[in-house]
């Protein structure tokens, strides 16, 4: 197997059942699909596929050579994994989705954002720093996937913001956001404070509205049960 290699096996069977026996042997079940076919139902060890995952820099967005006992279809097969389902307490992996790709066609992943160094408006402004958002979605072919978008926010003072137009892209490969989507923003302790007072009074708001409707709603029932 290659450094990015995963050994997978052709699940026979499905259910619950299936797949609590499954997990209780140490795998998991998962799928495999790509253009124009049929998905195949197969099983993997998620500590080899956590290891891998953690070990490639390129994490949920790396290509993964499959290698399936007994062969088929997707045996020989790169692949990337399109969704993970975990234990939403233990966060052990569950299921998951295998996408085998075409190398020639145009696919639509998300990117993570990396933001480099302290901004100014931070370290001497007193700002605060509000990372907006932390991923891009994008569409190029699987071997120009970006690893991350690393910016330098270094030089950004209080009231200064980066925006999805301001991220230099790659050779290949298109950003799909909205080009006036902010990315981060220094803004002012006071306009922090500002925000925070509103939301907790739109909370407050909503909560007196919750409790308006349950109370109205106990009365109601309380009407029908004596009738």
């Amino acid at each position: 197997m290659g450094e990015f290699a995963l050994g997978v096996e052709i699940r026979q069977q499905k259910g619950k059942g299936i797949a609590r026996k499954l997990r209780a042997a140490g795998r998991i079940p998962a799928v495999c699909y790509r253009r124009n076919a049929e998905p195949v139902p197969i099983s993997l060890d998620p500590k080899e596929l956590d290891r891998l995952l953690r070990k490639a820099s390129s994490g949920i967005n790396t290509l993964i050579d499959l290698k399936v006992a007994g062969g088929g279809d997707f045996d020989g097969r790169q692949v990337l994994v399109k969704e993970l389902q975990r234990d939403p307490i233990s966060g052990a992996y569950l299921h998951a989705d295998l996408y085998a790709v075409d190398l020639q066609q145009m696919i639509h992943v998300s990117v993570p954002i990396n933001l480099k160094g302290t901004p100014i408006g931070v370290s001497l402004g007193g700002g605060i720093l509000d990372h907006a958002t932390r991923e891009l979605d994008v569409e190029c072919l699987p071997n120009a996937i970006p690893e991350e978008f690393a910016i330098d926010v270094s030089a950004i003072e209080v009231g200064d913001s980066l925006h999805v137009r301001d991220i230099e892209v790659p050779e290949g490969v298109e950003i799909l956001n909205d080009p006036d989507v902010s990315i981060m923003s220094v803004v002012a302790p006071a306009v922090v404070e500002e925000a925070a007072a509103a939301a907790e009074e739109v909370e407050g708001e909503a909560a007196g509205a919750e409790a308006k409707a349950e109370a109205a709603t106990e009365e109601s029932a309380e009407k029908k049960s004596d009738d």
